[in-house]
């Protein structure tokens, strides 16, 4: 029984493993603008080998990835000497999860021993938890109840191209939260239910947000969206647009919550990171990524990015 049939692996292909995918890339392959050309549906399905080092010991696992999708399959016990030496041989990891790829003295053991070989007791399936419905109760304060006196600040809401430095300055002029150029940052909210189940709104910014969104899509599917928004007066306003760099990251929080994203609970977990207004300089589009904590930037192209919308409100 080969590695894919213990693992009750089923692939309209022949499922291979994929020793050139390195860790790093894979945001950008599956869940950002699709960087590799042999990529040709959304069904398609990855495998690969990979060093989770989030906690010690470190753990040799094998992922399934495609577009929007990942699960871990498996964990292989793999001799932990040779683990921890592929994590120091890489030295500081450039991924913000913390995973490794696997170095080429793995590589062999895991043909030798794995993919070839039969010590499949060396393999531990990954059991699916089944997915819970996601709460979507807000615990705010309800439009039309009393508002405490609140310092207001208005945020930039032009659309501009911005380079990294511009970014990095924003990110420091606000305090706001990013996991990788401001740890300490934390920009206060005060977000109210509208009591529609669709909107909230920060009456320290004075902008309406949409709590869900768009699925993952492309700059030119996402501006056909917002058009869609507001010629069906969503939520009862037609003046809904994408978000501002400085807009997307008001919402940034410092910790993760149960929904595992750095966003009020409030707001639905299925849009991750997503699209903003403004493009980057030199090239690309900015992206702010929730599950990570802080933005990057992408080509906009498919899959491109999700869509969360707001409004000013007058």
């Amino acid at each position: 029984m080969g590695l894919f049939d213990n693992l009750a692996v089923t692939d309209k292909g022949i499922p291979t493993i994929d020793w050139d995918m390195l860790p790093e890339e894979t945001f950008g392959i599956f869940e950002s603008w699709g960087g590799r050309i042999r990529i040709h549906n959304n069904n398609e399905r990855f495998y690969y080998f990979y060093i989770d080092n989030n906690e010690k010991p470190a753990k040799l696992c094998l992922m399934e990835r495609g577009v929007k999708h990942a699960k871990v399959l498996a964990r292989i016990d793999a001799p932990q000497q040779m683990i921890d030496q592929a994590v120091a041989s890489q030295g500081k990891c450039v991924c913000i999860d913390k995973s490794y790829a696997v170095d080429n003295a793995l590589k062999e053991w895991l043909i030798d021993h794995i993919v070839e070989g039969d010590e499949h007791q060396r393999i531990t399936p990954m059991s699916e938890e089944p997915k819970m419905a996601e709460s979507m109760e807000t615990g705010l304060p309800i439009k039309g109840e009393k508002v405490p006196d609140v310092d207001k600040i208005s945020l930039y809401n032009k659309t501009a191209k911005l380079d990294d430095k511009q970014v990095a300055d924003i990110i420091k002029l606000h305090n706001f939260y990013d996991s990788r150029y401001n740890k300490q940052g934390e920009f206060a909210n005060y977000l109210v239910d509208n009591g529609d189940n669709l909107t909230v709104t920060d009456e320290i910014t004075g902008l309406m947000w949409q709590r869900g969104g768009c699925d993952i899509t492309s700059i030119r599917k996402i501006r056909e969206y917002v058009k869609k928004q507001n010629k069906a007066n969503f939520a009862g306003y037609n003046d809904w647009r994408l978000p501002t760099m400085e807009e997307a990251l008001s919402l940034m929080e410092p910790q993760v919550n149960e929904k595992d994203i750095h966003l009020h609970p409030c707001f639905s977990k299925e849009e991750p990171f997503i699209f903003l207004s403004g493009q980057r300089q030199p090239g690309g589009y900015w992206f702010c990524d929730y599950k990570q904590g802080t933005i990057f930037w992408a080509s906009g192209t498919i899959p491109g990015g999700f869509g969360r919308l707001c409004r000013t409100v007058k």
